[in-house]
């Protein structure tokens, strides 16, 4: 599998034009196909707290993180699969919903909590 996330301006493009998030902030690239799980759920889980109002979390994986959804809901961020010919990773584009920024207190005691058990999670 390719190792590049693609073309970068290809995958942001069809993040803004086929999903519901944000384009007035920043667009950060998380590439977690080299890391075994359970690092992508946890590199993931650490940088969308990173996020501000307005950006978007670009993850690229070997496959669908179906294990990050419902972590992901339960901290208040939206996602969307991408679909895009620009990298054969699968893309999901990971946004605070309603463009609301989740506080970090709430993420920090939903985090404590929620890892622990995750060895097999991606």
């Amino acid at each position: 599998m390719n190792r590049e996330p693609g073309d970068q301006a290809a995958v942001e493009r069809a993040v803004a034009e086929r999903t519901d998030a944000p384009t007035s902030g920043e667009t950060i690239s998380l590439d977690v196909r080299n890391l075994g799980p359970p690092k992508p759920l946890r590199e993931t889980l650490e940088r969308v707290e990173t996020l501000g109002d307005g950006d978007v979390l670009v993850q690229y994986n070997d496959r669908t993180p179906k294990f990050l959804f419902p972590r992901l809901e339960d901290r208040g961020y939206a996602y969307a699969a991408v679909e895009t010919d620009a990298t054969d990773a699968t893309v999901t584009a990971i946004w605070p919903a309603d463009g609301r920024e989740v506080p970090v207190d709430e993420r920090a005691a939903a985090e404590r909590g929620a890892d622990e058990g995750d060895a097999t999670a991606t």
